[in-house]
């Protein structure tokens, strides 16, 4: 196989949406530091919505990105969360997957704390191959080309190997 052409992981975001700041929003924090064992970043509102009660420039999340040991351990230990089982769907077209877990307490190894509670969470994976640098370089930037991208099928097949994970339709 042509070295250009493996699929490797760039990132994996890990994001909590509390909805509010305050105390729910420091103890989702608290246990995004306690999976991922680095410090989470707040996330704050775009858009004012008095139905949710959420103002512009309120923070109402955390998120953790992780890249390289830190993100495949990560990955391994959230998709025992929900037994390495994804759909075809969750994958989208330029070859990324995202899932949710309803209950961080699924997790192999997490109990539950009544200090922190039950939190819910999404996981986003950003894959790349090697060359995909020129995309993001600040001197003569390229897009990649279309016969180097990533698809669908290249990223399911990558998870089935690395990560023993099951396709459900």
């Amino acid at each position: 196989m042509n070295p250009m052409e493996e699929v490797k992981i760039d990132k994996a975001t890990i994001n909590i949406g509390v909805g509010e700041g305050g105390e729910r929003l420091i103890r989702a924090e608290k246990l995004l530091s306690t999976i991922t064992d680095q410090k989470p970043v707040r996330t704050y509102s775009k858009i004012t919505n008095p139905e949710f009660g959420i103002r512009r420039g309120q923070p109402i999340a955390c998120k953790v990105t992780l890249r390289g040991k830190k993100a495949n351990d990560a990955i391994k230990l959230v998709l025992d969360g929900i037994e390495n089982k994804l759909k075809k769907s969750q994958f989208d077209d330029q070859g990324n997957v995202s899932f949710g877990i309803e209950e961080h307490i699924d997790i192999p190894g997490m109990r539950y704390d009544p200090d922190i509670g039950i939190f819910g969470m999404n996981v986003s994976i950003t894959f790349k191959k090697p060359g995909y640098r020129i995309k993001k370089r600040k001197i003569q930037r390229r897009k990649i080309p279309d016969k180097h991208g990533i698809n669908k099928d290249e990223t399911m097949e990558f998870m089935s190997e690395k990560f023993k994970v099951e396709k459900i339709r």
